[in-house]
């Protein structure tokens, strides 16, 4: 069976213009190759543009949404300084995950009711707050926070005065609303301190 008739290029005789199925030799051949190669570059170029611009746009828009991130948790982290500051119990509820469990530097296990209970009750006074050092990282939608806190301050169990690391975990639940899931608090011995 004979394939069906293909216009491979028309043939440039003087006076015809008639398709012809045999390829044409010389010049005309040529410039037809040369043609569709110079189609081809261009096509490729106009595709490898697109995609250096999408990338770049990407790469613009993650920096983006990474800094607001970023700005969100500083933001969070201020407010949970001014609500233990005030005893704002309201505010520091409204920052604390339902499974919120932390470690104190006593190393006891503390739940978000205990938490906001202490800080209602007096039980926690911290009259002074200083963070430095705040470093933030994001897995996905959990945050990570490590700082240094210099406190000044009374507990239950007494003085809390004293600088102290600490590590704190946000998670993200709806998009934008990140809410603290766990917190551990250590004390920075001096040279030659012993625990």
């Amino acid at each position: 069976m004979r394939m069906p008739f293909r216009l491979k290029c028309i043939d440039r005789r003087p006076g015809s213009r008639l398709p012809s199925d045999t390829p044409m030799r010389g010049l005309a051949s040529r410039a037809w190759t040369i043609l569709f190669r110079l189609r081809a570059i261009r096509a490729i170029s106009v595709m490898l543009l697109v995609g250096i611009a999408t990338a770049s746009l990407l790469g613009e828009t993650l920096r983006a949404q990474k800094h607001e991130r970023r700005h969100e948790i500083d933001h969070l982290e201020e407010a949970w300084r001014t609500a233990l500051l005030k005893e704002d119990t309201a505010a520091m509820s409204a920052l604390l995950a339902d499974n919120y469990m932390a470690i104190t530097p006593s190393g006891t296990l503390q739940t978000k009711e205990e938490a906001l209970a202490n800080l209602r009750s007096g039980r926690v006074h911290v009259t002074s707050l200083e963070v430095s050092d705040r470093k933030i990282r994001f897995y996905g939608t959990t945050a990570l926070v490590t700082s240094t806190a210099d406190i000044q301050g009374t507990t239950a169990e007494g003085n809390i005065t004293g600088s102290y690391r600490y590590t704190r975990v946000y998670v993200e639940g709806p998009p934008g609303v990140w809410k603290i899931v766990s917190f551990e608090a250590n004390r920075i011995l001096g040279p030659g301190s012993h625990k």
